[in-house]
């Protein structure tokens, strides 16, 4: 939001110097709602489309009746006749060829929507408020590179310019028109079957003109490209957030910026042209949360940061050494002598039997083999 108390009032003549100042109207640091300008705007654009439908007989002008059942189709209307390839076809039905569409459309859809007053204002002053802010401006795409001031305000001088020529004039005196040549620059042929329906180009939007009285500035800016004007009194959603984007261009005279107040009213009084409106008033005076919690005001009586507990984490005592030693400590005496023994084997390398051994261990396993056979029969007589 911006905070300056008074704006600068330019000459339509030259944005070197400015003529006079006029304070900010309370409107221009209204709460910015996105989410509430895109769903007025969604809402109110519908309001202009035409209704359309489907001829009534379409799909059923031609003779079918079904064939019935036992006869292994289906029981679709089928055209009546014969000795041609159309004899026998579906008809009627959205599956047929020439038949009907799902759902014929109706003229009587609900085409309109009613959006309450008060969500059509508070969009309205959103949309006023962003128009305000210059990074808003431009990253909705609108080149203000060369523009003295953001909100920018001419004298009343602007509200006497009938001619196409001296509108130009004023545009690239001030710095907005280049503005008007990225508008000339974008105009293309529109998509889809739109051209062909009186609505054959496409271009961007240029600035916003916004008067108190019209004395010939209607008809002096009319024919730039992508300049339109709007009087103060009859401010629209559609033209101050066109597609439901936030950050027209626009462009004021000193009188029409001045009557803000009056319309819409400040923090302190309701609107005079209004019945009994206050404007929104924001929920927080600074928005950037990140700064209030961040400032020493607030971390000097805060407490210091809390270490979170780590949770036990169970480990398994037959993979892991050390809680192995905890719950056995004979382990690790038992583990070192089994290592202890392992080289020892190994430095001696492998075992030669002797004549002696080899005899017990040939008695020994012939014992076993006769201990085997005797268990065999046992079970075997059981």
């Amino acid at each position: 939001m911006t905070a300056r108390p008074l704006v600068s009032v330019f000459s339509t003549s030259s944005k070197e110097k400015a003529v006079g100042s006029v304070s900010l109207p309370s409107v221009l640091i209204a709460p910015i709602r996105p989410d509430l300008v895109h769903f007025v705007f969604n809402q109110m654009n519908r309001n202009h489309r035409q209704p359309y439908a489907v001829k009534p007989e379409a799909g059923h002008q031609c003779a079918a009746e079904s064939w019935g059942t036992g006869r292994a189709v289906s029981r679709i209307p089928r055209v009546h006749g014969s000795g041609t390839s159309r004899s026998g076809q579906g008809a009627f039905g959205n599956m047929c060829r020439g038949g009907r569409m799902f759902a014929p459309t109706k003229i009587w859809r609900r085409w309109n929507r009613k959006v309450n007053v008060n969500q059509r204002r508070y969009a309205v002053a959103s949309a006023l408020a962003a128009s305000a802010i210059p990074a808003l401006v431009q990253a909705r795409g609108h080149r203000i590179q060369n523009v003295p001031e953001v909100p920018l305000i001419l004298d009343d001088e602007l509200q006497t310019v009938t001619k196409t020529s001296k509108a130009v004039n004023v545009l690239t005196k001030i710095g907005a028109f280049t503005d008007v040549e990225k508008v000339r620059a974008s105009r293309g042929i529109r998509a889809g079957k739109g051209k062909s329906r009186n609505r054959r180009h496409v271009q961007r939007r240029g600035p916003l003109v916004i008067y108190d009285s019209d004395k010939g500035l209607v008809k002096g800016f009319r024919n730039v490209p992508g300049v339109e004007t709007c009087c103060v009194t009859r401010l629209n959603l559609l033209q101050l957030a066109p597609g439901g984007h936030l950050g027209r261009f626009v462009i004021w005279t000193k009188s029409a910026f001045e009557r803000l107040d009056s319309l819409y009213g400040t923090f302190k009084k309701a609107a005079e042209e209004k019945n009994n409106y206050h404007i929104p008033r924001p929920a927080m005076t600074q928005a950037d949360l990140h700064r209030i919690v961040n400032s020493d005001e607030v971390q000097s009586v805060l407490r210091r940061k809390r270490k979170a507990p780590r949770a036990a984490h169970k480990k398994n005592a037959l993979k892991n050494l050390g809680v192995m030693h905890k719950l056995n400590p004979f382990n690790t005496v038992r583990r070192r002598k089994q290592i202890l023994s392992a080289k020892k084997a190994a430095k001696a390398g492998p075992r030669v039997l002797s004549n002696e051994d080899k005899k017990k261990l040939r008695s020994k396993n012939k014992r076993l083999r006769k201990q085997k056979v005797a268990l065999a029969k046992r079970l075997t007589q059981n």
